[in-house]
């Protein structure tokens, strides 16, 4: 060795390695998938077709390439989603070769363990058809795209997050994760959810989207759609949210932030067509993508903590 380094002044010569942004968080997400594999039995990753899961699953595939990815998927389906992600979701399954396993929300509507609400939106619906999914396929740890930017109460979440025997998360029940040291461990009956984006932004993500030339599903992108405005959201008029009395049905060029319920959902006005479109967009935005579109959120102050408490993630 001595050798090999006569006459080199390593410090002088050895250039400082250093990852960009985007690969440390990369490489973050895709340790954080090994380390929880490997330390419990039957991991699920949450799998709507939105452009969060979408990207965990790229990664997911990139963390245990060039084997198969070694845990099925999931997706609560409210049967309110959008067909386009829909689509999307089983052509992805396909492609892959994963397994999907479908929690339908209106199974338990059509035999009365839920009943529908009064507002139309089945957005909270989801917690019971995500426990019991949890449950029969004793999985022990929960893959989300949650990201601690997006909501406040997402902001005090852990990468690994415990939850008790009931699904529910206690906000003071938390683990310390100092060095990015993350502990799984759980008694009987309970389970973790684990959060690989946490440390990402909305950015971030359509940046890792570019740069990995990942596909989503179209209505991220401009299109022209039929919607209405209420309670300050382009909704899209539909079969599931109809517009009232007094509710102007027009058409505008629009697209989508998030996808999930349709009822719940709005769109926001928008040319960007392109993924370098919606990255300048968002650049300059100052609100999350939840607090803009997702009327879910507004119901309380605490509307997302109430249902991260109950189970929801």
């Amino acid at each position: 060795m001595t050798a090999l380094l006569e006459g080199t002044d390593v410090t002088r010569d050895a250039a400082p390695y250093r990852l960009d942004q985007l690969a440390t968080l990369e490489s973050e997400a895709i340790h954080i998938f090994r380390e929880v594999v490997a330390e419990l039995e039957r991991p699920v990753l949450l799998f709507s077709g939105g452009k969060d899961s979408v990207v965990m699953l790229h990664l997911a595939r990139k963390a245990f390439w060039p084997g198969p990815i070694p845990f099925p998927l999931l997706h609560v389906d409210t049967g309110h989603n959008f067909a386009e992600v829909l689509d999307y979701r089983d052509a992805t399954v396909a492609r892959l070769g994963a397994k999907l396993i479908v929690a339908r929300v209106q199974d338990y509507l059509d035999d009365g363990r839920l009943l529908e609400r009064a507002d139309g939106t089945r957005n909270p619906l989801q917690t019971q058809p995500l426990l019991d999914a949890i449950a029969e396929g004793r999985f022990d740890a929960v893959f989300g795209g949650g990201r601690r930017d997006e909501e406040k109460a997402r902001a005090k979440e852990r990468v690994v997050s415990l939850r008790d025997e009931f699904g529910q998360w206690d906000p003071r029940n938390q683990r310390p994760e100092l060095w990015s040291l993350y502990n799984p461990r759980h008694r009987p009956g309970e389970h973790v959810r684990v959060f690989p984006l946490s440390n990402w932004t909305e950015l971030d993500v359509w940046h890792y989207i570019e740069a990995e030339g990942i596909e989503l599903p179209s209505l991220y992108y401009a299109h022209d759609r039929a919607v209405f405005r209420r309670d300050g959201m382009w909704l899209a008029a539909s079969e599931i949210t109809q517009p009232r009395a007094g509710d102007v049905v027009e058409t505008r060029r629009v697209r989508y932030r998030t996808v999930g319920d349709i009822s719940c959902t709005g769109a926001v006005e928008s040319d960007a067509a392109t993924v370098a479109d919606v990255i300048a967009e968002v650049a300059v935005t100052r609100i999350t993508e939840r607090g803009a579109t997702r009327a879910d959120d507004r119901l309380t102050e605490a509307a997302m903590e109430d249902r991260k408490k109950e189970g929801y993630f």
